[in-house]
């Protein structure tokens, strides 16, 4: 299991208001997350990188105790699911407690997309436009669903998926971590097949801020990570990383990039 990431400001904005974050473990598991800021240009930022490192010292809190079982049970499920929320709800007071203390952050919020690998089961949770893709094979599987206006209208029949991709609102989110006292994120269990004999892994996981996806289609990145599982360096993936940057920004690179790549 290996995962690095790369971040960068584009072509359009004059700050990087993205965060992300990766650790691993000492009891085998792996945290990945991304965190897209918005809230003017010092806001944005901040309510980010606020919410990265709570959710993170949350989560490393709960797995520096906890010892995984070999085949996990239905209970560890649920404790996790648990974990995963109580840590969105503490970045979300953190972000919305410091915005009340600064005029000037009102407002000020985040995306999060977080995988937590635990065993051969990722524990995804979301909340806004941030998304995750599992990749196996050269095929790309979206695990997220955005929390988006245009996807509202997908939902409702008003809008097909190729209208929301051309949206001129397609940057605007129904949910936030921190511009509220509280926020509801959705959690994803995947439970991935054993390996086989001599595989050390076979699936890539993608989290992204919009900037990625907004001009990198599911197919091109699944294209680019096609190969991640071959190599044998975090700092190898940071290459792959930096390539789907690269892509965004030929692209238009109209917001920050970020992009987070794992193997399992």
């Amino acid at each position: 299991m290996l995962c690095c990431g790369r971040t960068d400001i584009g072509m359009k904005r004059k700050v990087n208001q993205d965060s992300f974050f990766c650790e691993y473990f000492d009891n085998g598991m792996m945290l990945a997350i991304v965190c897209d800021g918005m809230g003017g240009a010092a806001g944005g930022g901040i309510a980010s990188g606020l919410a990265c490192k709570s959710f993170v010292d949350a989560v490393s809190d709960f797995a520096d105790d906890y010892t995984p079982a070999e085949t996990l049970t239905r209970t560890d499920e649920r404790l996790i699911r648990k974990v995963l929320a109580d840590a969105v709800d503490y970045a979300n007071k953190t972000v919305f407690e410091r915005a009340e203390e600064e005029l000037s952050l009102t407002g000020m919020g985040t995306t999060i997309v977080a995988t937590l690998v635990c065993q051969r089961t990722l524990f995804t949770v979301n909340v806004g436009d941030s998304r995750m893709y599992l990749v196996k094979d050269g095929e790309a599987t979206q695990i997220t669903k955005d929390h988006s206006y245009v996807q509202y209208l997908v939902d409702t029949g008003k809008m097909t998926a190729e209208e929301a991709k051309r949206s001129v609102n397609r940057n605007i989110i129904t949910r936030a971590v921190g511009t509220d006292t509280h926020v509801e994120p959705d959690i994803y269990i995947t439970r991935l097949p054993e390996l086989a004999e001599g595989v050390k892994q076979d699936h890539v996981c993608v989290l992204c801020s919009d900037g990625l996806t907004n001009h990198v289609s599911p197919e091109a990145i699944a294209d680019c990570v096609k190969h991640a599982c071959a190599v044998d360096s975090d700092r190898q993936l940071g290459t792959i990383a930096e390539i789907l940057i690269d892509m965004a920004n030929e692209g238009g690179g109209s917001d920050n990039i970020t992009a987070v790549i794992v193997t399992v």
